[in-house]
């Protein structure tokens, strides 16, 4: 192999780059379609230099669109044709619904219903995986195209957001803790550059028998802050009690804050909910689904540590379902349900009504 060409970054790599790129305001280049940029990150001036390039088309999820009440084409997306005379405010106005109860009208808004969705698609899935607003905003190409811009090709790096991530392990040691000493911590890497998740290995459980686990998802309010507004610190706390009861099991510390939208978009949720919203019409406000985790994440890091058989802590079927999809046996779902006071009730009425836990 040309040293050259292997020394250059790979598909994976050139996604990274792209979420950052795009977290900074940069826009990215998909092959033979446009630039995209996101919303959130974008500055005036550079708005400013897109505009230049002539007509731009703004892309939202149909959960967005839907409060917007914009006409949506593609099925899970709505292109927007962005007014000669809109400038930043409009836009972010559309990406972000923090206003939208004291400006509800935002309209009229036109929808484009030719051509190719797949480059929107894609700027809004690298949105999303970038833990920004999933608001994207398209231009036509320039030529010749400016030096330094992260270049995509669109269906793949689709394909490689949707993909299962590869999980590397990077470090462990024994960390004796106040649920059990007898404890030790496993770091895991992916090799998309996204953040670190984290196996808590509880004594030594046996591999070829169903050891007691938990997926438990970062919360960085519950677990650090010791939040009301959900369950997720008592639920930590209860598991690891459990594991050091029992002498043995493994917990999952995976870094999907806020069902996997990140800790800003989970704060903007938190916002929504003040307002009236619950915890599922406040994801679907910004643009999100009811849960954007990935955890067939658990699963590899299950098989990873030996473990193909679990009694899965959790109130979640979800989950299970999950766990069974990807070869990881449930053999009991043992329920978790600590953590409710007046302050979360009606939170967790809505995980039972809506995401079916069983509570």
């Amino acid at each position: 192999m040309d040293n050259a060409f292997s020394l250059g970054p790979t598909a994976t790599e050139r996604l990274n780059r792209a979420r950052a790129d795009l977290r900074i305001g940069l826009p990215v280049v998909l092959q033979g379609g446009c630039l995209a940029v996101a919303v959130e990150t974008l500055s005036p001036a550079r708005l400013d230099a897109l505009r230049a390039l002539g007509p731009l088309t703004l892309a939202l999820t149909a959960r967005r669109a839907e409060t917007l009440k914009a006409r949506v084409y593609d099925g899970d997306l709505a292109r927007i044709a962005v007014p000669a005379e809109a400038d930043l405010a409009w836009l972010r106005a559309l990406a972000d619904p923090a206003d939208d109860l004291r400006m509800p009208m935002k309209g009229p808004l036109l929808s484009v219903r030719d051509g190719d969705a797949g480059f929107a698609r894609a700027a809004l899935a690298l949105a999303k995986s970038a833990q920004l607003l999933p608001a994207a905003l398209l231009a036509p190409l320039p030529a010749p195209l400016p030096d330094g811009l992260t270049t995509l090709n669109a269906a793949e790096a689709l394909a490689a957001i949707a993909a299962e991530t590869a999980l590397a392990p990077v470090a462990a040691a024994r960390v004796p803790m106040r649920a059990a000493e007898q404890g030790r911590l496993h770091i895991f890497r992916p090799d998309d550059g996204g953040e670190e998740h984290y196996a808590i290995e509880i004594g030594s459980p046996a591999r070829d028998k169903p050891v007691l686990a938990r997926l438990h998802s970062a919360c960085f309010t519950g677990d650090v802050l010791g939040s009301l507004k959900c369950d997720c610190g008592p639920q930590l706390d209860a598991a690891l009690s459990q594991m050091g009861h029992e002498g043995a099991g493994i917990l999952l510390y995976l870094n999907q804050e806020g069902r996997g939208i990140g800790l800003a978009n989970k704060m903007r949720a938190y916002s929504l909910q003040d307002q009236g919203f619950d915890t599922v019409e406040a994801n679907h406000r910004l643009g999100f689904e009811d849960d954007e985790r990935d955890f067939r994440i658990g699963a590899a890091l299950l098989r990873k540590l030996g473990f193909s058989q679990v009694r899965l802590l959790t109130n979640n079927p979800a989950k299970v379902a999950m766990l069974e999809a990807n070869g990881i046996r449930v053999t009991e779902r043992v329920p978790l349900k600590v953590g409710l006071s007046r302050h979360n009730a009606a939170y967790l009425a809505t995980k039972a009504a809506k995401s079916g836990h069983i509570l």
